[in-house]
């Protein structure tokens, strides 16, 4: 009878069991996620090559796009030193999209809970740096619209507290999962997409991101349309050049075209998230979802070119530096070859006067005999 009491029992307590030391294959199984049977053979190669290519891309253009702004002098100010942290989370997207390479296909299923922790943590710490670099860029963009001004006057350590502030909200909400935030604990919570992530979370998480997108472009629309009618009222009445006029209005286009990239490249994704996240198995949610990853990466790609496309003196300093280190490689070359030619030259010279030593001493040697 005891026994009979222990069966009954023993099923609803086993819900409650935490699976920390299981391996992701259980995961993948418990919320019926393909990962091998669909995500593996020339498909797999084709994508990882892709992604490599993006990524050396993501890391080279996002690395010029900070060394321009260090060492142009015209760039220190606030909204572009919060323009090269908005690079910098690019950047940092490149690693973890890296990261992610090396660890997805038939590798998901082999790897620990922590690891994988780790590999969704990079790529959400990434996403939420950037949307946290755009909401300190929209405050910056605010402050200098108010006082009618093409920068802000944000202090260094004003500027610093919000880059702090930015990294320190991204890489929060990369370990929240971690944390405690997860489907561990409750088999029956977690999402298809994210086998260990609650659904509950990536209902959060996708919600409060697109509230944030919408926030975000009525923001940016409203200083944009501000800006612009500021500047067609004073135009007629203000002295300076055309182009010293029009600089508040090329600062907002670019960073509305930073702005429309992210939102066309993630919203997808977060819609694709929200559906997993409110338990919608008729949405096909596991066909879409690594081409929306893909469309993910591609926004970091394409902010570089944005900002060297909207902005003259960011591509002149780019390409300077660009072309200086081009110019540095073939000094280096060139300054080999002379020396090389120097030292045939001394040789052949050296190789001459001996011949002609020789030849000077075998004719008085020959007029002696005679």
């Amino acid at each position: 009878m005891i026994h009979d009491l222990w069966s009954d029992v023993r099923p609803s307590s086993m819900m409650n069991v935490c699976h920390y030391d299981k391996r992701m294959d259980f995961f993948y199984n418990q919320s019926r996620s393909q990962t091998e049977e669909d995500w593996s053979g020339t498909k797999l190669v084709i994508v990882l090559c892709f992604g490599a290519f993006f990524c050396l891309f993501i890391f080279i253009s996002n690395a010029l796009v900070i060394s321009a702004v260090v060492k142009n002098k015209r760039f220190h100010f606030p909204f572009y030193y919060l323009l090269a942290n908005l690079a910098a989370a690019d950047f940092f997207a490149g690693i973890a999209y890296v990261f992610l390479m090396f660890h997805t296909g038939p590798v998901s299923k082999t790897l620990t809970v922590h690891r994988w922790f780790l590999r969704q943590g990079l790529v959400d710490t990434s996403m939420s740096a950037s949307l946290a670099s755009l909401l300190a860029i929209a405050v910056e963009r605010h402050m200098s619209v108010v006082r009618m001004r093409v920068h802000s006057n944000l202090t260094k350590k004003r500027v610093m507290f919000l880059i702090f502030s930015v990294w320190a909200i991204a890489i929060f909400m990369g370990t929240v999962p971690t944390l405690g935030w997860n489907c561990l604990c409750n088999i029956k919570s977690c999402s298809s997409l994210a086998p260990i992530y609650s659904r509950s979370y990536l209902t959060f998480w996708t919600v409060s991101n697109l509230v944030v997108f919408f926030i975000m472009v009525v923001v940016y629309l409203r200083i944009y349309m501000y800006v612009r009618r500021k500047t067609t009222v004073l135009s007629p009445h203000t002295s300076g050049s055309i182009s010293r006029r029009r600089t508040p209005i090329k600062l907002m286009k670019t960073v509305m075209a930073v702005l429309g990239a992210f939102v066309v490249c993630w919203t997808p994704g977060m819609v694709v998230l929200l559906l997993d996240g409110l338990n919608c198995t008729q949405c096909g949610v596991q066909q879409v979802k690594r081409w929306f990853l893909l469309l993910a990466l591609m926004n970091s790609v394409m902010n570089p070119i944005i900002y060297s496309y909207r902005d003259e003196e960011m591509w002149r300093t780019m390409k300077r530096m660009i072309c200086c280190r081009f110019y540095e490689v073939l000094e280096r070359r060139s300054s080999r070859l002379p020396s090389a030619m120097t030292s045939t030259r001394s040789n052949a010279s050296s190789n001459s006067h001996y011949f002609e030593d020789n030849t000077t001493q075998g004719m008085v040697n020959e007029k002696e005999h005679i």
